[in-house]
């Protein structure tokens, strides 16, 4: 059985100062190649509503969505940590028993390692909760993508003095509680360095520079397939979209002319096939009447 990585892996990697790469992930095969080529942290990210469901925020994603994609993952990633986000408006500050069972879902459900949740200061005592209930948290300030409404909209923030300030503390206000990571979203690279050097824990970076201890990325823009906005922070490592086009274009002309399926993707009546699918079929069982004793 493969080592999965664990919170101790990662604080482990920040004291040797190893970066720490995260990416989204959101179904099964994907995760199966992201594990393979040893990606320590998946993220299965709300993300989802909106690079695989189509919503315009992420406010749409409910717990039982998030849950349906971790179980995905889950059957993949055998190595990857996998970290799952509590959606918009399942965990509050001012309701911990809803926050706790909320977490408590998610990873029992989602078989997941870790929780991941949104906002600053006034998110310590739900992080304090889990954790004292034995389930590790990861922080996440700067932009909070479920607080869009409330902050106006996909601004870097900590510009100011006083801006900056505030995640400061809530930086040190969510270590103390026990996240075990922080995910720092555009928040100026300065700042990123300052807060990344203060904490023991280690931060993890969305558009907020190279001096964080990790960076994370999701996935459908670091590979090219998401074409409805491309973010100034997201580096496309692959532009799959056209891939993808032309090839679904080849095989509607194929079948349209009649070449697709040929011979070769096509059986015989008096053919013997033991699998379909690749796999060899189990063999059948010997008849009793005919064994030989």
């Amino acid at each position: 059985m493969p080592k999965r990585t664990t919170v101790h892996d990662i604080w482990s990697m920040k004291k040797r100062g190893e970066k720490i790469p995260m990416l989204t992930c959101y179904d099964y095969t994907s995760a199966k190649i992201l594990d393979e080529i040893g990606v320590p942290i998946l993220l299965v990210g709300d993300s989802l509503g909106m690079v695989v469901l189509g919503h315009e925020s992420t406010l749409r994603v409910t717990l039982e969505m998030m849950i349906h994609h971790s179980q995905a993952v889950s059957r993949a990633a055998k190595k990857a940590m996998i970290v799952i986000d509590l959606p918009f408006a399942t965990y509050s500050s001012s309701d911990l028993p809803l926050s706790l069972r909320t977490a408590a879902r998610a990873m029992a459900e989602g078989e997941a390692q870790a929780v991941k949740v949104e906002g600053g200061r006034r998110m310590a005592p739900v992080v304090g909760t889990l954790v004292a209930s034995g389930i590790p948290v990861m922080g996440h300030i700067g932009l909070t993508p479920q607080s869009i409404h409330m902050i106006g909209g996909y601004r870097v923030q900590g510009r100011d003095e006083e801006a900056a300030n505030r995640l400061i503390l809530a930086a040190q206000a969510l270590e103390k509680a026990g996240a075990f990571a922080l995910v720092l979203e555009l928040v100026p690279a300065d700042l990123a360095q300052k807060i990344s050097k203060m904490l023991t824990i280690p931060t993890i970076g969305i558009g907020a520079g190279p001096d964080c201890d990790g960076q994370v990325q999701v996935f459908h823009d670091a590979m090219g397939m998401f074409e409805d906005f491309s973010p100034r922070h997201a580096k496309r490592y692959a532009n799959l979209a056209p891939v993808i086009r032309g090839a679904a274009k080849q095989y509607l002309d194929e079948v349209r002319a009649g070449t697709f399926p040929g011979p070769e993707h096509s059986f015989g009546g008096g053919e013997v096939v033991k699998s379909v699918y690749g796999k060899p079929a189990e063999e059948e069982p010997a008849d009793p009447k005919k064994t030989k004793p």
